[in-house]
């Protein structure tokens, strides 16, 4: 996972590149918690 973050901010530079990967995380935030809130789907896929 480290290494897929250094590309991204390697790949848009230090800026652009920082604001995606808070992008990114805030994604999977996002997915998480839906995942979380629908137990039974998340439990499969976990």
């Amino acid at each position: 996972m480290s290494g897929n973050v250094g590309g991204v901010g390697g790949a848009g530079g230090s800026g652009a590149g920082f604001a995606l990967i808070i992008v990114l995380f805030i994604l999977l935030i996002i997915i998480g918690a839906a995942f979380v809130g629908n137990e039974g789907y998340g439990g499969g896929y976990c």
